[in-house]
């Protein structure tokens, strides 16, 4: 029996880094960045007033209240401004160039508001209400990471340090496809011992939150010869197979059955509930991930072994699911000698179990926003105790 991160290792190995292409700025949200990028600009790439208000010297304004002549305006976007001459003051938008000589901001609420000559009835020290050129980030530094995710803040920053395009990691292309006789379209009428078919639609939406694209095949009954040619029929140009059912022990294991006649797929188990019995290889060149059929251990599976994966071969910088440690509001048993991700719900520091152990209750899953990690030598824990949990996204608020 395979250990988690030995298996963890051998789904990681099939996966090789993705190519690098240019997409326009406008398409990059969602990618992982390929290469750094540099600020071709400062920012502020001025200095400017961070108030609307009066530019003033702090010198001027020691005996308020006081009134002194407006000499100017300044709205934002103007792109040249007249030093402030002594005893004067200029009115000044939010983001506007700071004139020379001025070396604070009197914001508009503490004076009468004048256009010609206003009366300042308060002020702030030197140096408020400004923003410095460079103080964000200057010129030549490194703006953006390679293995940055781009998010809306990143694309925002790349915008704002004048960048048309970015190199980003090419998306994997995912083909998902699950087996059973017993499976049918969701909507079509079902007959006694026929379950609607939920894995591929599941799988496909945790690839594309991965960062992948996925392409959904339609489920194929238990026939060996009909998987292996929709199968063949669909692997170019594919990064990745994922299959789901018909890798256990049991009988009409089609899965199983039609891979091991090729032999470069290998099965086994993992010391792991749910999601014990697993497969990694590639056909025709292809990485192959089997995954059981069971919908939480389906997902759970995906979660542990194929979303790193995923991001590793994406160039994430930080590839695995962020983690928070929490304390236990009822206790809790996990089986010896296998390494249990329980649903739960987090919430400030602690955390409760959703619903048992099955890997059949779809409905506590989707009602879970974490997993609750119960380590192999681990059989109890009470009320109070510490847990680590795995924040998982999508889940219902």
């Amino acid at each position: 029996m395979r250990t988690v991160e030995e298996h963890q290792a051998a789904v990681a190995a099939l996966l090789a880094p993705l190519g690098e292409e240019e997409v326009p700025l406008a398409a990059a949200h969602g990618r992982v960045l390929a290469r750094d990028v540099a600020a071709s600009v400062p920012l502020p790439g001025f200095d400017n007033s961070a108030m609307d208000g009066y530019a003033a010297r702090s010198s001027e304004l020691t005996s308020l209240p006081v009134r002194l002549p407006v000499a100017d305006d300044v709205p934002a976007g103007r792109t040249g401004v007249v030093p402030l001459a002594p005893g004067t003051v200029q009115r000044i938008m939010t983001g506007a160039l700071l004139p020379p000589g001025a070396d604070v901001v009197v914001p508009v609420e503490l004076t009468d508001a004048a256009t010609d000559v206003v009366e300042i009835r308060d002020a702030p020290a030197a140096g408020t209400h400004l923003r410095h050129a460079g103080e964000d980030i200057t010129a030549g530094t490194v703006a953006l990471t390679a293995g940055s995710p781009l998010g809306a803040a990143q694309l925002g920053l790349a915008a704002a340090v004048g960048v048309r395009t970015l190199w980003v990691r090419r998306r994997p292309r995912v083909l998902v496809l699950s087996t059973g006789s017993e499976l049918v379209e969701p909507g079509e009428p079902l007959l006694p011992g026929q379950v609607y078919e939920s894995n591929s639609l599941l799988l496909c939406a945790a690839v594309e939150d991965a960062g992948g694209t996925a392409r959904r095949l339609h489920f194929v009954p238990d026939d060996v010869g009909q998987f292996l040619t929709t199968v063949r029929a669909e692997l170019a140009g594919a990064d990745l197979l994922v299959t789901s059912g018909g890798v256990s022990a049991g009988a009409y294991e089609v899965v199983k059955d039609a891979f091991r006649t090729l032999g470069t797929v290998e099965f086994g188990k993992v010391a792991m509930q749910p999601g014990g019995p697993q497969g990694a290889g590639t056909v025709d060149g292809v990485p192959v991930v089997t995954l059981p059929g069971n919908p939480v251990s389906s997902f759970v599976s995906f979660e542990v072994f194929v979303r790193p994966a995923l991001r590793r071969a994406l160039g994430h910088a930080a590839p695995d699911r962020l983690r928070a440690p929490a304390t236990l509001t009822a206790p809790l048993r996990s089986p010896a000698g296998r390494r249990q991700f329980l649903r739960g719900r987090y919430d400030a520091g602690q955390v409760s179990q959703v619903g048992g152990p099955g890997s059949h209750l779809v409905a506590h899953l989707a009602r879970a926003n974490c997993l609750v990690v119960v380590p192999e030598d681990v059989t109890e824990l009470p009320a109070g105790a510490a847990v680590d949990v795995v924040l998982i996204e999508g889940a219902l608020q």
